[in-house]
């Protein structure tokens, strides 16, 4: 009995460190992630601020980091798919093909997101294994911007089935800080009936 009870208390010890250390090296992707962006939008090559949007610009306004907005999601391949013409905020039409469908639950809820492969993307070296995922939520336009948001993702390794998905990494699209680009409407099948309090909040010019 003593062994056994001993056995369940490393056990539970284990799991309890791994949990911590899976829950510290999150939070050190999503630091990371809100840095790089940041970064990103200083740099006079990068930005799409204006120049003075620019010089005075210090950081995003991020949701506070949550977790329970990280989930697993299985990775449904749809290779069936024909390539069209993804709607922008310009009359561009860039190519995509869906890639597949990502299912999860979220808060208790399940739901579905699409994901799509770039076809001039894909092309390129760097990008080859970049999927996309537009997204819209209840709270774009009330505290998002209003024209929803984007999360980058990497094609898994073969025989994979399920992905992470967080959603403290989703951003903006350019449109939402200048005019005069052309940004992917997300499809109205990646609509998603729940207030996605994580990731970067609407710009709010100066």
């Amino acid at each position: 009995m003593k062994i056994t009870i001993f056995s369940c208390v490393f056990l539970l010890i284990s799991f309890l460190n791994f949990a911590q250390q899976s829950n510290e090296s999150q939070l050190e992707s999503i630091i990371k992630f809100q840095h790089d962006l940041n970064e990103e939008y200083k740099d006079p090559e990068e930005s799409p601020l204006s120049e003075d949007e620019r010089l005075s610009f210090t950081q995003h306004d991020f949701y506070e980091i949550d977790t329970s907005f990280i989930v697993d999601a299985q990775f449904l391949r749809t290779p069936y798919e024909a390539s069209f013409r993804m709607q922008t905020s310009s009359d561009r039409q860039p190519v995509y093909v869906k890639y597949a469908d990502l299912y999860f639950t979220l808060k208790g809820k399940k739901m579905k997101l699409a994901v799509y492969q770039s076809q001039s993307l894909k092309e390129n070296p760097e990008y080859f294994d970049y999927l996309f995922l537009p997204f819209t939520d209840l709270t774009n336009g009330e505290g998002s911007y209003s024209g929803g948001r984007y999360i980058d993702l990497r094609i898994p390794e073969e025989g994979v089935k399920k992905i992470s998905l967080d959603f403290n990494k989703a951003y903006n699209p350019y449109c939402a800080y200048s005019g005069g680009y052309s940004c992917p409407v997300p499809p109205a099948e990646n609509n998603l009936d729940m207030a996605i309090t994580a990731g970067v909040k609407a710009y709010i010019k100066h």
